[in-house]
């Protein structure tokens, strides 16, 4: 009989930020591929699994190892940090496993995006201040569309979510002015929920100079908006979910 392949987000870091579904298919699988050094090798003490780190492999050869297993029947775990849904690369194991006619399953994990606001103590969504987040990343090696250059989607005065770019942060601050305030705040939040967490504040005309002092230049978001407000004092913003004259289906 075949087996499957699933694609499990282990979360930012933390290893008790996996789902449980995540924990029980890493406690019963036959083969675990990791991605390197981006995953908290805690995660995989004493699981049976036959283990791969991903770091070193192509493509093919991470393909070739998902459908060997899986045609001998089985149960492969494909180890991604945070979330399946950002910066993965998932979609392309999947055709590999598409073309070889094996079962597969996404299950979706913590993101570093929501760990951050975690670490920020705060919603990334504000009243009357956003209700928009924006998750996207500088142009690098890997191209952007031109519709979703970092200059344009500032304009949109949206909080911004920005990924894999820390080490471009005059460009990412360059960019960003295009659109937003200078004294816009800004947080970069390196190696969210590891020990190792460090969060530098500042704003759109002080943060680039701050995150080279710290000696930052990967493994870290950047968060930019007005809604970061909300993390260091009050904004007197209040939904309508909890106020007193709001009536709804579970109160009239």
């Amino acid at each position: 009989m075949t087996g499957k392949v699933f694609f499990v987000g282990a979360g930012p870091g933390d290893p008790e930020l996996i789902t449980i579904k995540g924990r029980r298919l890493l406690d019963s699988a036959d083969m675990v591929i990791y991605a390197g050094s981006l995953i908290n090798t805690a995660l995989l003490t004493g699981i049976k699994a036959e283990v791969y780190n991903s770091a070193g492999m192509e493509l093919q050869e991470m393909a070739d190892l998902m459908v060997r297993a899986a045609r001998e029947g089985k149960t492969v775990v494909r180890l991604h940090t945070g979330d399946t849904s950002f910066y993965s690369a998932i979609s392309e194991q999947i055709e590999k496993l598409r073309d070889n006619a094996i079962e597969y399953e996404v299950v979706a994990g913590v993101s570093s995006s929501a760990a951050a606001a975690a670490a920020l103590r705060m919603e990334l969504t504000i009243p009357e201040v956003t209700q928009t987040v924006i998750f996207t990343r500088m142009e690098g090696k890997t191209p952007v569309p031109r519709a979703e250059d970092l200059g344009a989607l500032s304009r949109h005065g949206a909080v911004m979510v920005i990924f894999l770019s820390v080490s471009m942060i005059d460009k990412v601050m360059e960019k960003l002015r295009e659109g937003y305030p200078p004294e816009t705040p800004v947080a970069v939040v390196e190696r969210v929920s590891w020990p190792q967490e460090r969060i530098l504040r500042g704003t759109i005309a002080d943060i680039a100079e701050k995150v080279k002092a710290a000696g930052i230049k990967k493994t870290a978001l950047i968060l930019v908006g007005e809604a970061l407000r909300a993390s260091e004092g009050q904004t007197g913003r209040q939904s309508k979910l909890y106020d007193k004259d709001f009536k709804h289906g579970y109160r009239k």
